[in-house]
């Protein structure tokens, strides 16, 4: 039978979304296969957007129809008989996991006071112990609840659950005061306690951010078309409204911090000054100006607002101020599929102030013995994390960068330096409603950095007439700048790539990190996150054709990295023949370069030549190479030239599914790697998290720690 546990709530608007997206997180991060289930549907009209938003960030592949189990019409038609139906749909979700989270409903039924005790029933009749969400806020949103009314509210509820003999498993304390949060826990756990002793009490603090619309949001809740602005920016969070129904110098004291103005259609002096205000750095950032009444806005005023070049959103709609205003009011914000940064201080949030270990202890959840691919790069976050690492991002004019620097700084992953114009980074950061106030920002043309990397550059290429003059201009270059940041320590490495080309980013290394004492060449490798297991490819994107002693180099680079990853390491030197059956210089290349391994590295189990299929497969190893530790089980697969190792990797990727991370180099003294330029902020945040872990498990070329865990075989 999988882990199951069933998220439910007294009321609406508890955030319980935030609750639930962090349990599955927590379960990601121990078990393979993790699925989530819905009993009662939100709604039979438009998809449910929290079920949509869990089910991305499983792997289980459960479809969206098959995730729910009834519908409000069906409960209220026959509550028993949709009981009936939601434990045979479960049971079908459950054969496919390791572990389920079931979300109950949202109280956005009417007559809902008996919807907390039809959520316990559904609770007892899964089996599943209950995690139940309080909210920290009146259902009215008219301020926060105190603690003593927390207590009230725990206490009734809990008592309703004994009564439909559900088991209560904690309670989470959402949208809490964040000034009185061990008041918070204290009293509604001495509550909790009278009738449910031991039972953990978890309070989760109120954040703006979180119950914020999206400018998005608030043009479709009020009817408004975007007609100037960067459409990019419509995803930041408006974290509050003006209406601007006076003149421009009354206006002006009254704007926030994130806010979205209400502007008249025919006030163009107003709009002028919104945007101008937004350009200064005297007054508050926007998200955003909502243009009502349905008037058009004058060539001339076209014209002007053409040569202000500004990037806020502007949009327009027929709508009174009023009514305009009031839309936006009944607007709520909401954790969705579409919103990475609320989904990332989501997770910051759960993994701050909920003990994810006790969670796991009371759930009795046993770790899955295979390693699936959402797990694996649970575990490079987690990994980062341990090891406090400081990582430069040199690319600060990129927004995929900087989105990538807000999560790994929302979820603590490292510290994080980036470079360019700090004041250009900031406002953009602002205009994308990203939050980079832990982030050092930093100019390559800093003069007394400057000065200090030139005299360093300048030492370093002296055999190459280098001077402390040329050198000046040299460092200004954002990788060359980078990359001696983590020389001269000031950095523990360095991720590039999403708009320069590999060659760029890594030749710096060349000239100034340089390979660590024991390797000639630097190399690259892989990690194939396939669907149980993780396996290590190289060299798929530096050398093209390397020597017997190239290859060896390699195979023992890789071998490192897969420990630095919790990777148990059974190199497979791969050729078009296994063992002494086959001939000619390709064989003999892959056979040399094993000999040497051995010679260099006796303590390594390693295998070659030998085809992909007798080191993979055990089958055809029994018969191919019966005696050998690695044959059908190595986890590091050594390709003999780039053109082989760079199609197989991109063929296994495409045709089996499998996750590739990378290209992660190896062989340098620090930590330097390379971003594709298509890169996606996932692969950014996997890449950083990489160089992290790399940077606290080598050091300066030193002995690489134990794995963590053994590869399934």
């Amino acid at each position: 039978m999988s882990t199951r546990i069933y998220i439910t709530s007294a009321e609406g608007h508890t955030g319980k979304s935030t609750v639930a997206l962090g349990v599955l997180e927590t379960l990601a991060r121990t078990v393979g296969r993790v699925g989530v289930f819905r009993p009662v549907a939100r709604s039979v009209d438009e998809p449910d957007w929290v079920l949509e938003l869990l089910l991305q960030h499983t792997a289980v592949g459960i479809s969206y129809d098959d995730a729910v189990g009834v519908t409000y019409d069906d409960v209220h038609a026959d509550p028993d008989a949709a009981l009936a139906t939601i434990v045979r749909r479960f049971a079908q979700v459950e054969r496919q996991c390791d572990a389920v989270v079931v979300l109950g409903s949202d109280y956005t039924d009417v007559g809902s006071p008996t919807e907390l005790s039809f959520n316990a029933k559904v609770a007892t009749n899964l089996g599943a112990p209950v995690l139940l969400v309080l909210g920290g806020r009146d259902a009215a949103d008219r301020g926060a609840r105190t603690p003593e009314a927390m207590a009230q509210v725990a206490d009734v509820t809990t008592s309703e659950l004994r009564a439909a003999h559900a088991q209560l498993l904690g309670v989470v304390v959402n949208r809490a005061d964040p000034d009185r949060l061990d008041d918070v826990v204290a009293t509604v756990g001495a509550a909790v306690h009278d009738d449910h002793p031991g039972v953990p009490v978890w309070a989760i603090p109120e954040d703006p951010v979180l119950v914020a619309p999206t400018v998005r949001a608030l043009l479709e809740a009020t009817d408004a078309t975007l007609v100037r602005g960067d459409e990019a920016l419509l995803e930041r969070e408006a974290l509050g409204t003006v209406v601007a129904g006076m003149s421009m110098e009354n206006v002006l004291p009254r704007l926030i911090e994130g806010g979205i103005v209400v502007v008249p259609g025919d006030r163009s002096d107003v709009l002028i000054a919104m945007l101008l205000a937004n350009q200064s750095d005297t007054f508050p950032s926007l998200a955003g100006v909502i243009l009502n009444g349905g008037f058009e806005t004058s060539p001339q005023i076209s014209r002007l607002l053409e040569g202000l070049s500004s990037s806020l959103p502007i949009a327009q709609n027929t709508l009174g101020t009023y009514d305009t205003a009031l839309r936006i009011t009944q607007t709520r914000g909401r954790l969705a599929a579409d919103s990475p940064r609320k989904a990332d201080l989501a997770l910051a949030l759960f993994e701050q102030h909920v003990d994810a270990d006790e969670l796991r202890d009371r759930l009795q959840v046993t770790p899955s013995g295979v390693v699936t691919p959402l797990m694996f790069e649970h575990g490079l976050l987690d990994r980062a994390r341990g090891h406090g690492k400081h990582i430069v991002l040199p690319e600060g004019d990129d927004d995929r960068i900087l989105r990538a620097a807000s999560t790994l700084l929302a979820r603590q992953v490292c510290r994080i330096t980036i470079l360019g114009d700090p004041a250009s980074i900031r406002a953009r950061a602002t205009e994308l409603g990203l939050d980079l106030e832990q982030a050092q920002l930093l100019s390559p043309f800093d003069p007394e950095l400057r000065e200090r990397f030139a005299v360093e550059y300048a030492r370093l290429r002296a055999h190459k007439g280098m001077s402390v003059e040329l050198a000046r201009d040299t460092v200004t270059d954002v990788s060359y700048f980078g990359t001696l940041m983590v020389q001269l320590g000031l950095a523990d490495g360095m991720v590039s790539g999403a708009k320069h080309t590999t060659a760029h980013t890594i030749r710096p290394s060349f000239e100034i990190i340089k390979t660590r004492p024991e390797t000639s060449i630097v190399s690259s490798v892989f990690l194939m996150a396939l669907a149980d297991r993780v396996l290590v490819y190289g060299d798929c994107a530096v050398i093209p054709d390397p020597t017997s002693e190239q290859l060896a180099d390699i195979a023992i680079s890789s071998a490192e990295t897969a420990t630095q990853f919790g990777i148990e390491p059974r190199v497979a030197m791969l050729s078009y023949s296994t063992g002494d059956s086959g001939s000619g210089a390709d064989v003999d290349k892959v056979r040399a370069g094993t000999a040497f391994v051995r010679e260099r590295r006796p303590d390594l189990l390693v295998e070659g030549p030998i085809q992909y299929d007798a080191a993979a497969d055990p089958t055809v190893a029994s018969t191919k190479m019966p005696d050998s530790p690695v044959a059908g089980k190595a986890t590091v697969f050594i390709f003999p030239d780039l053109n082989t190792g760079n199609n197989t990797y991109k063929a296994v990727q495409r045709s089996a599914g499998a996750v590739a991370i990378g290209p992660v180099l190896q062989g340098l003294r620090k930590p330097i790697n390379d971003l594709s330029r298509g890169a996606l902020v996932s692969d950014i945040v996997n890449t950083v998290a990489i160089t992290a872990i790399q940077a606290g498990t080598a050091g300066d070329g030193g002995p690489v720690g134990p794995a963590t865990h053994p590869a399934a075989p």
